[in-house]
């Protein structure tokens, strides 16, 4: 039986305030990562990392316990192309496994518990016509989040920094051009926190998404829905799941088209080599988020 996409008539209104502490969280982390990024090969130390982040290493450590669950220490270690190397050597059995069990069971893995539809080739091909979305911007430990919802369940996510939220919207708008577009915030923060809050991820409450895009690019974003929390995979090794080894490029392309960002797990795709490469939504943001799914495999 199918399990409908969490909505308002079914959730009581949560209360967003954790969500909103993590935003603010999110700006510090953020100058923290700059300079993580910038140096990290000689490991600065923590009081290094707190004065380019502007705060005290009391306030940092803090800062971090309570967005990503670890240490500045850790989540420096997370993020090193060491550790990424180590995630990809490890991830090759387990993604094995995922993909010989299908799309349900537990070797599927899936931390947000998702569950998902692909809409038929021809309303991909109308453009959305037809299609009614619900969006709002709420707030994310990872800035500004962008939901947007049908009928049929999460459509899209994107995000923003201050100031960036209309490009942003338009940027989504543009994907389905034809679609009726409608701001409905209560509609759409239960599904925010449903997404960010991780003691929302129960297997019993499955997240439905909708995969708006072709054939190719809905088979790629279902291979990225494969790669559990604290894994990570490549561009050619996905291709080689779908049977397609040399067309590692095409994947790419169909991974920075994925309209449901952090929820279809494109940031936990990297370089052959272990490097991070290109994100819709920032570098910045994609080490992030690694480094906060880190914290959530550790606790």
């Amino acid at each position: 039986m199918e399990t409908a996409m969490l909505s308002p008539d079914r959730v009581q209104q949560p209360n967003l305030g954790p969500l909103a502490t993590a935003a603010a969280d999110y700006d510090i982390v953020r100058r923290a990562i700059a300079h993580i990024r910038g140096n990290w090969r000689r490991q600065p130390e923590i009081e290094e990392i707190a004065e380019a982040a502007g705060v005290s290493t009391t306030e940092l450590h803090h800062l971090f316990r309570r967005w990503a669950g670890i240490t500045p220490k850790a989540f420096l270690q997370a993020l090193t192309l060491d550790t990424a190397r180590q995630l990809l050597r490890e991830s090759a059995s387990v993604l094995d496994a995922a993909y010989e069990v299908g799309l349900s069971g537990p070797g599927r893995l899936h931390d947000l518990f998702v569950t998902h539809e692909a809409m038929s080739p021809g309303e991909w091909k109308s453009g959305g016509e037809g299609l009614t979305v619900k969006f709002g911007f709420h707030p994310s430990p990872f800035g500004m989040a962008l939901i947007m919802a049908t009928e049929r369940g999460l459509a899209g996510l994107a995000f923003a920094d201050a100031g960036e939220e209309p490009a942003a919207l338009a940027d989504m708008k543009s994907r389905w051009p034809k679609a009726s577009y409608a701001a409905d915030q209560a509609r759409t923060a239960p599904i925010a926190r449903r997404i960010f809050d991780a003691s929302q991820w129960r297997p019993e409450q499955p997240l439905r998404v909708v995969l708006i895009g072709t054939d190719w690019e809905v088979r790629v974003w279902d291979a990225l829905l494969q790669i559990p929390i604290g894994r990570l995979a490549t561009y050619s090794g996905i291709a080689g799941k779908l049977c397609a080894p040399a067309a590692a490029r095409a994947v790419g392309t169909a991974v920075g088209k994925n309209p449901i960002s952090f929820v279809v797990p494109c940031h936990r795709v990297v370089g052959k080599s272990g490097d991070l490469t290109g994100y819709h939504w920032g570098l910045t943001r994609k080490r992030a988020m690694l480094g906060w799914e880190a914290g959530r495999v550790a606790q």
